[in-house]
């Protein structure tokens, strides 16, 4: 064998050991060492792990898809209401995520813990205000969204279940943020694992009645997720308390610390703030497509679907620069917390252009494993192919703005969401759509315009530099 092939075969070997590491849960310091295998270990977890949460919404569609336009249109609008719980639940756990990550870069693993249980104390309180009143008024809020009479009758139980359970939401992102802060990524992706095999095998056994299971219809979907997710949640609980080799929650931390947790909070508000502008657009936008009747919101609801799917791992390479970004600013690294955030972005550049490019040329046949109605066909064609083009601008502005949320700066990454989505996106989505005529392509149109000029200013703002000097 020549000395290229031997060089070859070690480099492939490295790789599928340093795979099987990222999978099994790695011990090293991601402070130190080869900065691409710190990404790459922290990357695989998190990455499994995101497709594993989209798989939630996926099956979930799939399923509907079968029950009809009015099914997918409750869905669709109750998860556009939904995307404020996921707000709280992604603010909260990027403080969450910095916070844990700075006090284990500095090797302080009691303190991560302290903060990791405040956490929690914020995630139940915030749980039981939100999920109470979204219980009782869900049918009001599906009115409010544009929903016709049919579209209220069929999806009122979803909503409940949905928005009134939102609390394991947060507490599953919650709890996740600690193990990404702490560096245990295959824990959170384990745990989901389990979370999503129970999902899928209720989805179709309470939509469709089948077995000794009662056939609910679109509510069935609403119940097995909560069911799956409530599962992972306990599972994640049962990890903390028993311990992992980065991380434990003893019996004497689980109390009130007021300093700790006002610094969490004031970091976690501004947090949720961001995520708030940047969901409640979706909000927004769904609104404008429900203009034109139920079949273009159930084709936008069907294709963000499939976008989010393959979204959320590019989340996962976020959340891995993140979490470089807190160890590494902890260990008084900020310029190796830098190199990875340059890195982890081409990585998601190259990954989220490729998907991108496979939406653009196979959208149709991948949009009908979903629906085969032929009003909601085309018009989900449409969008995802539109939506397509904006992943490269995407997979940078979401790299750059988790980078400043890791180093503790949540309130950069939050005007340039209320600048890029609320003065800029949802004017241009109007525009385009009513103004222009355009109808639903016009709104498909403002989400690449606008995540392009979102990442252009990511970059600027981050090539300044003042992140580095943020304290947590």
């Amino acid at each position: 064998m020549t000395m290229n092939g031997i060089a070859a075969e070690a480099l492939q070997t490295s790789l599928w050991d340093s795979i099987l590491e990222a999978v099994r849960g790695s011990h090293r310091d991601f402070t130190t060492g080869s900065l691409n295998r710190a990404i790459l270990l922290l990357a695989i977890p998190m990455v499994l792990e995101m497709v594993l949460e989209s798989l939630f919404a996926v099956v979930d569609v799939f399923w509907v898809g079968r029950v009809g336009a009015n099914a997918v249109a409750a869905v669709g609008l109750t998860e556009s209401m939904l995307l404020l719980v996921f707000a709280i639940a992604m603010g909260l756990s990027l403080s969450t995520t910095a916070m844990v990550a700075r006090r284990t870069g500095e090797k302080d693993p009691a303190d991560a813990a302290v903060a990791g249980m405040q956490a929690i104390f914020l995630g139940l309180a915030i749980s039981v205000l939100v999920g109470v009143p979204c219980f009782f008024f869900a049918p009001d809020l599906l009115r409010l969204m544009g929903a016709s009479p049919e579209i209220v009758s069929i999806g009122s139980g979803y909503a409940r279940i949905a928005l009134g359970g939102s609390g394991v939401v947060i507490l599953l992102f919650l709890n996740n943020a600690i193990f990404r802060g702490v560096g245990d990524a295959a824990i959170a992706m384990r745990l989901l694992w389990v979370s999503n095999i129970i999902n899928l095998i209720l989805d179709p056994c309470l939509i469709f009645g089948w077995g000794p299971f009662p056939r609910l219809g679109v509510t069935g979907a609403a119940l097995a997720t909560f069911t799956g997710r409530g599962i992972g949640v306990l599972y994640q609980f049962y990890r903390l308390w028993r311990g992992t080799e980065r991380i434990r929650i003893l019996r004497s931390q689980i109390r009130l610390n007021w300093e700790v947790l006002v610094r969490l909070l004031r970091v976690s508000l501004t947090g949720m703030f961001q995520f708030a502008i940047a969901q409640t657009s979706w909000i927004g936008l769904v609104r404008i497509v429900s203009f034109f009747g139920a079949s273009a919101v159930a084709g936008y609801t069907i294709a963000i679907r499939i976008v989010i799917f393959a979204i959320l791992p590019s989340w996962g390479l976020s959340n891995a620069a993140a979490t470089l970004v807190g160890q590494n600013l902890g260990a008084n690294q900020p310029e190796r917390a830098e190199t990875s955030v340059w890195r982890t972005g081409f990585y998601n550049m190259l990954f989220l252009g490729g998907v991108g490019v496979v939406f653009v040329l196979f959208a149709e046949p991948i949009v009908r494993l979903f629906t085969h109605d032929p009003d909601v066909v085309p018009l989900a064609v449409s969008c995802l192919r539109i939506v397509s083009c904006g992943n490269i601008g995407y997979a940078y502005a979401m790299v750059m703005l988790q980078s400043f949320n890791g180093a503790g700066d949540t309130v950069t990454p939050t005007i340039v969401n209320f600048f890029g989505f609320w003065l800029f996106e949802i004017p241009l989505a109007y525009w385009l759509a009513i103004r222009e005529s355009m109808h639903s392509n016009g709104v498909y149109w403002s989400i690449v315009i606008a995540e392009g000029a979102i990442a252009g200013a990511s970059v600027l703002l981050f090539r300044r530099g003042r992140w580095k000097q943020r304290k947590i």
